[in-house]
């Protein structure tokens, strides 16, 4: 999904500063980590329901609020959708409005085809110009440009499916080495290693 959350390739945004900090600042927190992970305990979620209900979050609400009001949002937004919350309930507890995240638009079907022909290492591949309503794992400054497989792992289910259908669909993942200089044309000498479901990628050009 083309959405604010796909921050990777951007500018504008400033330098990422690393820092040591605690997991959690508040109880709050904690506890929103706990409640997703008894969400995906039970069935009522799992990591592409669960990312694509944070995807949806409006954008001047997810680039103003903190990493686990992300976590806070996105699990609530997927209980009440699957009916195991009443918004009503949660807002009554809250003393308050709740904000949620926007409704799925995607419908079934709409996830990548899969690729038909074999991948190996060394191959030269191009990621599709996809660009889905629903969830994907994609990065959006990555579509439409060439680059080289260096590394096959072993399948897993892909995430675009896991979101929106019950079929799970297992694909291994290529880890795919971009040239800076493709990238964003600058940065010569520079790479970009990013770990891509096959069915993202079509043969490229050599």
């Amino acid at each position: 999904m083309d959405s604010v959350h796909d921050l990777g390739g951007r500018e504008g945004f400033g330098p990422i500063v690393g820092q040591h900090a605690p997991l959690f600042d508040d109880e709050w927190e904690r506890r929103a980590m706990g409640v997703t992970m008894v969400s995906f305990r039970f069935g009522h979620n799992n990591g592409g329901t669960f990312r694509h209900s944070i995807e949806r979050m409006d954008a001047a609400q997810y680039l103003t609020t903190r990493y686990h009001e992300h976590w806070f949002t996105g699990t609530a937004t997927r209980l009440i959708e699957a009916g195991f919350l009443e918004l009503g309930e949660l807002e009554a507890r809250a003393g308050g409005s709740v904000p949620m995240s926007r409704p799925v638009v995607a419908e079934p079907g709409e996830q990548p085809p899969p690729m038909t022909a074999e991948v190996s290492v060394g191959d030269r591949v191009r990621v599709r110009s996809w660009h889905p309503r629903g969830h994907t794992r994609c990065p959006g400054y990555v579509r439409g440009k060439n680059g080289t497989v260096v590394r096959l792992d072993p399948p897993s289910s892909l995430p675009d499916l896991e979101a929106h259908t019950d079929e799970r669909r297992q694909e291994p993942q290529a880890c795919v080495r971009f040239e800076a200089a493709d990238l964003w044309g600058t940065g010569e000498g520079a790479a970009v290693h990013v770990d891509l479901w096959v069915s993202y990628l079509e043969p490229g050009d050599a």
